[in-house]
């Protein structure tokens, strides 16, 4: 299937590994132009040529977090007028006893879990309304429909900014704007496995028990690969996605047994 985004410019965050490499990667095998982002240069400019080798479009690396405004007005810069914005704050979730947070812990995350994407989108949407077209995909985690011990913070922080997208994408897709999230469960990615490191110690076990443990109680018995969120991604960035907005799309393996 052609996904009509030949010649768009996708921002994409988080970009040198893992899931936000991956979005790179099906957007690039779109044909789309990129800008992405992380806070090491090297990983992140070696992640660019490859791109650029593999698929032949451009891409510009601009290093820095993107947590910061400083690291958010190098990326505008870079790329005032996106298409597509793929926003993920890049940092891992930790573990955690929430008796021992103070309100700066509390901030710290909802900064990096829900302001840094706010502030993307309100940067970002004013553009894509003008020009009638515009795709925001925000990365998410499947644990938003079922909160984990230990991760208090990060989960509301990310619940927090479902309900906000909820909201702005019924005043952006009357201009052919959406904004959406997908919510991964257990992607083999460097990610998970200082997740599963963290649990593990946190539980006095070890790293194989734990994921020993996820493996059973994940249905599709596997961790996902991934470019199976990549090109999830890729397609609510379509043309063909342009109804399709609001939404916290799960993407685990059958892990989550809700039905809403």
């Amino acid at each position: 299937m052609d996904l009509g985004i030949r010649g768009r410019h996708a921002i994409v965050c988080a970009a040198s590994q893992g899931l936000g490499r991956a979005c790179a990667e099906s957007l690039a095998r779109e044909g789309c132009d990129l800008t992405i982002n992380a806070r090491t240069p090297g990983p992140l400019e070696a992640t660019a040529e490859a791109i650029r080798r593999a698929y032949g479009v451009r891409v510009t690396a601009v290093a820095g977090d993107i947590n910061s405004e400083a690291g958010r007005d190098a990326l505008l810069a870079a790329c005032p007028n996106p298409d597509i914005l793929v926003s993920s704050p890049g940092t891992r979730q930790v573990p955690g006893d929430f008796r021992s947070w103070d309100r700066a812990e509390w901030d710290k995350w909802w900064n990096e879990h829900f302001y840094t994407a706010v502030e993307l989108i309100r940067r970002t949407a004013p553009g894509m309304c003008e020009r009638r077209f515009g795709r925001i995909v925000n990365i998410s985690v499947s644990f938003i429909k079922f909160p984990q011990v230990g991760f208090a913070h990060s989960h509301s922080a990310r619940a927090g900014l479902s309900a906000a997208i909820a909201s702005m994408s019924r005043e952006l897709i009357p201009h052919n704007v959406t904004v959406n999230s997908v919510c991964p469960g257990l992607f083999d990615t460097e990610a998970l496995r200082v997740n599963l490191h963290g649990h593990a110690k946190r539980l006095n076990t070890t790293y194989e028990a734990m994921v020993e443990d996820r493996l059973k109680t994940c249905p599709a018995g596997r961790f996902a690969d991934p470019a199976e969120c990549g090109d999830l991604v890729a397609f609510l960035c379509s043309a063909q996605a342009g109804f399709m907005s609001a939404q916290n799309i799960v993407n685990d393996g059958g892990y989550y047994q809700g039905l809403f």
